[in-house]
């Protein structure tokens, strides 16, 4: 069976499910959803799990099983490890298929860490090991200590997906941890060929934000932002990985960091429920989709090489924020603070949560 999702796969952007859960990883659902909707691949972060572990009773077997002794961060440490083996044995063919260009699933580093370089990286090395899967991706934040940890993680031979990307100046440095990364692994004679990362550029946000400063005075500009700033990283990462550098790093079987669409569902009722996914189309490009949006582009996507075209009027569109006294950089700066401080929050959240279901659990008492 072809279907729209195929025709997007097909396209060059590879849909990647935004969701992840017990439930789903054992009745058939991740299987069905990988054989009928070419689905790729599957994200996760600390708001999906904080969902994913406050509904239901899924969790509940497991968790009661585990030593009193562990703390709240290890509990959930041994969950969704557990989840994301799964997820990574389900996708286990469509890495096999690829040749290792898709079937990852993500996990990611404490929220706590995003400032804490060295914290990251031993995080990172412990959720490797402890999945022990090759189509694995750590999630990494894009910081400055993001930066720093990915150049480290790319050189040791683990697969990154950096997240909270909303500028191009954050995504270009991204792209330099990498290209580094590769160099200093090649450097030590060690294989690059099997390493994979993407970078998670979040775009629908940017209009949340743009759309308010811009006021109902300005709604012909309205909903043009955060495309427009997508496809200025894609031409970043164009120009990035060409040339004679990215050429030397090629030959010895480097592969690209792939641009990431990520927050790709529609915020505002009055734009269409697929616009950021049939905007940014292309080649090597992923795009994770709620499950929502997942089915909304199913129903109705159109698919069409969209993410080179139109450039010119995205960059003229960008002009035009300055004249309008938007300045796009302090609104990514004030995303990727908000970002963070969503995931630390959530992450709190889950932690207190698990410690509260394990107290229920151990009195007997029905979650």
């Amino acid at each position: 069976m072809t279907t729209r999702l195929h025709a997007l796969r097909d396209a060059g952007t590879s849909p990647w499910l935004d969701y992840i859960d017990r439930t789903m990883l054992g009745n058939g659902e991740l299987a069905r959803r990988i054989r009928d909707d070419a689905l790729m691949g599957m994200t996760s972060n600390p708001t999906i799990f904080e969902k994913a572990l406050a509904e239901g009773t899924a969790y509940d077997a497991e968790l009661a099983s585990l030593p009193a002794s562990l703390s709240p961060r290890e509990c959930f440490e041994r969950l969704a490890t557990t989840d994301v083996q799964a997820a990574c044995d389900a996708f286990a063919g469509v890495y096999a298929d690829t040749d290792g260009l898709d079937g990852y699933v993500s996990l990611e580093v404490g929220p706590d860490l995003a400032h804490d370089a060295a914290g990251t990286i031993a995080e990172a090395h412990r959720l490797w090991t402890a999945v022990n899967r090759p189509n694995l991706m750590i999630k990494v934040p894009g910081t400055d200590a993001g930066a720093t940890a990915t150049r480290t993680l790319i050189a040791d031979g683990i697969n990154v997906n950096v997240t909270l990307l909303f500028s191009v100046a954050a995504h270009a440095r991204i792209i330099e941890a990498y290209l580094q990364g590769l160099e200093a692994r090649a450097a030590s004679g060690h294989s690059i060929n099997h390493i994979a990362s993407v970078a998670s550029f979040f775009v629908s946000r940017v209009d949340s934000t743009v759309d308010g400063l811009l006021g109902a005075e300005r709604a012909a500009l309205h909903g043009k932002t955060a495309i427009a700033n997508a496809k200025r990283a894609y031409a970043l990462f164009a120009r990035e990985f060409s040339g004679a550098r990215w050429a030397a790093l090629h030959a010895l079987g480097a592969r690209v960091q792939r641009p990431l669409w990520a927050s790709t569902s529609t915020k505002n009722p009055a734009y269409r429920d697929v616009i950021y996914v049939e905007a940014l189309i292309g080649p090597h490009t992923v795009n994770t989709l709620p499950p929502a949006t997942l089915e909304a582009f199913r129903d109705h996507g159109e698919t069409a090489r969209t993410v080179d075209a139109d450039v010119e009027a995205a960059e003229a569109h960008l002009a035009t924020l300055a004249e309008a006294h938007v300045d796009l950089n302090a609104v990514t700066d004030t995303l990727l603070a908000d970002g963070l401080a969503s995931f630390a929050k959530s992450f709190e959240t889950l932690l207190a949560g698990l410690e509260a279901k394990r107290t229920q659990l151990a009195a007997g008492v029905s979650a």
